[in-house]
């Protein structure tokens, strides 16, 4: 097809600095389809410009970054695909439990995205601006040449900071939740089926391809046909067998972080121009070692299909050697063809086995065929579906030939309260909260960090340590009246005050407070001046944890950007400033993680602080307490 015959003279015959802003108004997925049209256009829209500002349109990266990042990479093409499928990841994510801890920040790396989370802590004599930050790394999924995939769990393990490797299943652009699961692979033509794009590699067409298919997403079709060859998901698992799968996978594929790869998950701020360029080069240093210890072990093209025993990725186990470890490990067995009689007798070996199998025949699960069908009616009337309420663990596994650990991230129907999700507490899973972005009728939504005390952010002679406190400030329309609702998310202190989720302060935004703002001066002698206040309740003892009641109090907006809560009885004052959490864990300080599975998602109710012991000699994690709040 000629030039002229498609439409495409026009085009061509721009200058690439043209055509690359006119392609801002295309998509990634735009630009693949132009590029089947001919080859004259497919050659036209690879121009490294166009995907430079494809990838610049996604707003993960500034442009000095994409050209660093660039380096490790094939092309912008690549890169692109990369940013595009990881850019839902970035944001705030939290779990319920425990009570103090849970607030994990995912933010660019190096050619990654790094999950971290924000130990609670007390501020240090700097304040929160230039006080280093505690922070441990949770989870980081690197990029590979061709913009595909590899995941690492970060986890602790006798008293080594260990990798556990792992696939990247699907991200979805609205995604909400984020999935720590453990999922079995198929065997197709001989050879197993990772059910995964981040083993693969592609060339430019076929990234091209994909993005029309699927803009940036995992493409439907290999979504469906995953989802059709596991019978069973890992969700359906009763809580005890996902727990264990998940410490016994960990186990098995856990990487001792050598020397080499001990280096910085993401580089200091630029500001730092001798370091952060140090940083860029260990980055890269160390993205290779991993990725080397993630490649294929063995080629299943390259050998005979009936010898093809072991997985041809490092982050899948074969599903015989880890039974083999399972069984000997938890002295149970669980068949894979289906052998009921067999898992009978040696399910009864064991009390917990012994158990299950009474309990299934009292209701009706039993295999033998004079089961009471009487039985199973009743049982079937009292289940809101008929079937059972969890799958068994050799349903799970009986189709798999390979095992492994996976990180998934879908949108999932959640209900909320005050901008707090609802979220189920056994679940190894992490919650998105949704961060506003402040506009003209909203100018003080987003995150917040603060302390309670005055002056703001710095400790006094008398109280040297002020645990710090992440707020999530968020609208809300009840009633006809505009409400600005502050949502605790973090709090520093060594044994909690009120639960995650909490609002420590609802304010009308509408009703102006008459209440004077009891200082003059602030930390450095300066005059106060208040440009707002507005009429509002705090958080107080109520009727118990879950519970907490209200008081009345003001809001306070002070000119240099400041926000101070003021309890009218007690006059305790909490002050805070709005922050950029990015900024402060790249200026943070690292300690070790929690072992491996409790490091995604700790879900033991905690009210005390469980990372106090990863805290500096500085730091003791006691809290002034509001004698009425």
């Amino acid at each position: 097809m000629s030039s002229k015959s498609c439409g495409s003279s026009l085009l061509i015959a721009l200058p690439d600095d043209v055509f690359s802003i006119i392609s801002r108004s295309l998509s990634p997925r735009d630009v693949c389809s132009l590029s089947l049209c001919c080859k004259i256009l497919y050659e036209l829209v690879s121009s490294e410009k166009i995907w430079f500002t494809q990838c610049d349109m996604i707003g993960v990266l500034t442009g000095r970054d994409l050209v660093e990042w660039r380096q490790g990479v094939s092309s912008y093409k690549a890169l692109c695909r990369f940013l595009l499928s990881l850019a839902p990841l970035i944001g705030i994510w939290v779990h319920q439990n425990p009570e103090l801890g849970n607030v994990v920040y995912v933010m660019p790396g190096f050619v990654s995205v790094v999950g971290c989370r924000v130990i609670p802590q007390e501020l240090g004599p700097l304040g929160i601006e230039d006080g280093p930050i505690l922070w441990a790394p949770v989870f980081e999924i690197i990029g590979d040449f061709d913009g595909s995939t590899i995941f690492f769990l970060h986890g602790r393990d006798k008293g080594y900071d260990c990798l556990y490797p792992g696939l990247l299943k699907s991200v979805d652009r609205d995604c909400n939740v984020l999935w720590l699961e453990v999922e079995p692979g198929q065997q197709r033509n001989g050879c197993e089926s990772l059910h995964s794009e981040s083993s693969e590699h592609y060339s430019d067409k076929e990234i091209s391809r994909r993005f029309c298919r699927s803009s940036g997403e995992l493409s439907r079709s290999d979504q469906v046909s995953e989802q059709s060859e596991t019978v069973v998901p890992f969700s359906r698992l009763a809580f005890s067998d996902r727990r264990m799968l998940l410490e016994k996978v960990t186990g098995q594929v856990c990487l001792q972080v050598p020397d080499s790869a001990s280096g910085p998950l993401f580089p200091r701020l630029r500001d730092d121009v001798q370091n952060f360029q140090k940083d860029i080069l260990l980055l890269s240093e160390r993205r290779s070692l991993l990725l080397k210890m993630c490649e294929f072990s063995v080629d299943c093209n390259d050998i005979g299909k009936a010898d093809c025993e072991m997985p041809a990725n490092s982050t899948q186990l074969k599903l015989r050697e880890f039974r083999m470890n399972l069984d000997c490990s938890t002295g149970c067995y669980h068949p894979l063809n289906g052998d009921d009689s067999h898992t009978q007798i040696s399910k009864r070996k064991t009390i917990g086995g012994y158990i299950r199998g009474s309990l299934k025949q009292i209701l009706g699960w039993s295999s033998s065929n004079n089961s009471s069908h009487a039985t199973r009616s009743i049982f079937k009337s009292s289940s809101s579906n008929g079937e059972k309420r969890y799958a068994q663990l050799n349903e799970f596994l009986k189709t798999a030939y390979t095992i492994g650990l996976t990180l998934r991230a879908s949108r999932m129907k959640l209900s909320s309260y005050r901008g707090w999700p609802n979220m189920p507490e056994t679940r190894f899973a992490l919650y998105k909260l949704p961060i506003l972005v402040p506009k003209a009728d909203q100018e003080y939504a987003g995150l917040w960090g603060g302390t309670f005390g005055w002056p703001p952010g710095k400790p006094s002679e008398d109280k040297p340590g002020k645990a710090l406190f992440f707020l999530l400030l968020s609208y809300e329309e009840s009633e006809g009246q505009r409400l600005l609702i502050a949502t605790k998310i973090l709090e520093g202190t060594h044994y909690v005050l009120h639960p995650n989720g909490s609002p420590m302060f609802i304010v009308n935004i509408d009703e102006p407070a008459q209440e004077q703002f009891p200082w003059n001066i602030d930390a450095n002698s300066n005059p106060v001046n208040i440009k707002h206040a507005f009429v509002g309740e705090g958080i107080a003892n109520g009727y118990g944890f879950r519970y907490p009641g209200a008081k009345p109090g003001s809001l306070f907006v002070i000119q240099n950007g400041i926000l101070a809560f003021i309890w009218k009885e007690t006059k305790s004052v909490l002050t805070l400033q709005r922050i950029n959490l990015q900024e402060l864990l790249k200026k943070g300080e690292r300690v070790p993680p929690l072992p491996p599975v409790a490091n995604f998602s700790y879900l033991t109710k905690s009210y005390s602080n469980v990372y106090a012991g990863f805290s500096n000699t500085s730091t003791c994690f006691t809290s002034p307490r509001m004698a009425d709040t």
